[in-house]
């Protein structure tokens, strides 16, 4: 047995799968959580999106930066901790499932997205915060958050539907 089929099986035996399992109420309240962090996240994520896109113009985009973006990392810590619950309840059939899998991949790269533009554009942030059209950088960085935050919704979504 591969080293990934035996985490799953580990996992699939674990005191948390085996809650999430033979709880009626455990996995539907975990989905529950797992939704409003979403939210939280990507409603959060979607406003500081078209704040750089040109929405709210006299807001300057370092202070929706402060207010928006410590909300969108608790909506992502909330969401994470839940995700992992719904998981580790049938890890292997999870993993199993292309939907699954399609969501972690568009989770990467969304999160490679932010990293590039925390490292690039957002670092002269000074420079365009207020008064001063958004960088193309920037804006093109919006724009694909914007799709892959969709496009995880819609993937996360799928795992209902797909195995």
């Amino acid at each position: 047995m591969e080293l990934g089929a035996r985490f799953l099986a580990w996992l699939g035996e674990t005191g948390l799968s085996r809650a999430m399992q033979g709880s009626p109420w455990l996995y539907p309240a975990a989905e529950t959580v797992h939704l409003l962090g979403l939210a939280l996240l990507v409603g959060t994520a979607a406003m500081f999106d078209l704040r750089l896109l040109g929405r709210s113009s006299h807001w300057p985009v370092a202070e929706a930066a402060r207010s928006l973006l410590p909300l969108a990392h608790a909506g992502l810590v909330v969401a994470t901790g839940s995700g992992l619950a719904l998981f580790a309840a049938d890890p292997a059939a999870m993993w199993a499932n292309p939907a699954f899998r399609a969501k972690l991949v568009l989770l990467v790269l969304a999160g490679l997205n932010a990293a590039a533009f925390h490292a690039w554009p957002f670092r002269s942030v000074a420079g365009w915060d207020a008064e001063t059209a958004t960088p193309a950088a920037a804006r093109a960085a919006a724009l694909v958050s914007l799709v892959l935050w969709a496009a995880i919704v819609a993937a996360g979504r799928l795992i209902g539907y797909l195995e």
